[in-house]
């Protein structure tokens, strides 16, 4: 998995978590629908840091506690 995918996860994960759809998250983060789904599919490679901390803030969590899991443990190597 690289971290582009790794990302993607996370957030499906901590909605899943949530019972919340990406649209709600898109409501309560002020980050619209289209940037989320560019992040979730293969449009965007390189997701936003600030749109990535307005999710985390509308997820009530912190930028720490978003990477603080098992997906980030052994991504694949970037630089080839």
């Amino acid at each position: 998995m690289n971290t582009k995918e790794a990302v993607a996860k996370r957030i499906l994960d901590l909605c899943a978590e949530r019972n919340m759809a990406v649209n709600a998250l898109a409501g309560v983060s002020g980050v619209s629908p289209s940037t989320i789904y560019s992040m979730l599919n293969e449009k965007s490679q390189n997701p936003g840091v600030v749109s990535l901390k307005k999710l985390c803030d509308g997820l009530d969590i912190s930028i720490r506690q978003f990477f603080d899991c098992d997906l980030f443990d052994d991504l694949e190597q970037e630089i080839k």
